[in-house]
């Protein structure tokens, strides 16, 4: 399995928002209050230009095929991040791909100095769900900070 994880870049930002909106689309969450009416998804590698932040692609023979970032979103209690826009295409979920990129977005917050780790989901997007909890992500009973994805309603909170 030839898997690179790297940075996102100026260039990732057509192919990255086309891999994120088809992933909605396949799980019928492709509506407002999402990513997918998000125009920041057109411009990742801007949004994550913030400090305090990084977004990751895995790439797989060339091809973007996830990506997955922390973020300093606004309204989040000190010291606490948001593990944002995870992602992995049909063709390479079932490889370990999606959890090594949460993994890496961990490290970077541990490296930026975070004590939580924020996210917000879908209870049909049950692989990840799974995988958030054995990674040690707890469900809240209500949504932290102000994402704008006002439609996710599953809400998790991870101490590091």
């Amino acid at each position: 399995m030839g898997i690179t994880i790297r940075k996102i870049t100026a260039q990732d930002n057509a192919a990255t928002a086309s891999m994120i909106r088809m992933i909605l689309r396949e799980f019928k969450i492709d509506k407002p209050g999402t990513v997918y009416t998000d125009p920041t998804t057109d411009e990742l590698s801007t949004v994550f230009e913030h400090p305090q932040s990084a977004y990751w692609l895995a790439e797989e023979d060339g091809v973007i095929v996830g990506g997955c970032g922390i973020y300093p979103t606004e309204g989040l209690p000190d010291g606490c991040v948001e593990l944002v826009k995870l992602y992995t295409s049909a063709s390479s979920r079932g490889k370990g791909i999606g959890k090594m990129l949460m993994e890496k977005s961990i490290e970077s917050a541990q490296h930026f100095g975070y004590n939580e780790i924020y996210l917000e989901s879908f209870p049909n997007l049950k692989r990840a769900i799974e995988m958030y909890e054995k990674a040690g992500f707890k469900k809240l009973a209500a949504p932290l900070g102000n994402s704008g994805h006002f439609a996710c309603n599953v809400w998790m909170l991870l101490v590091l």
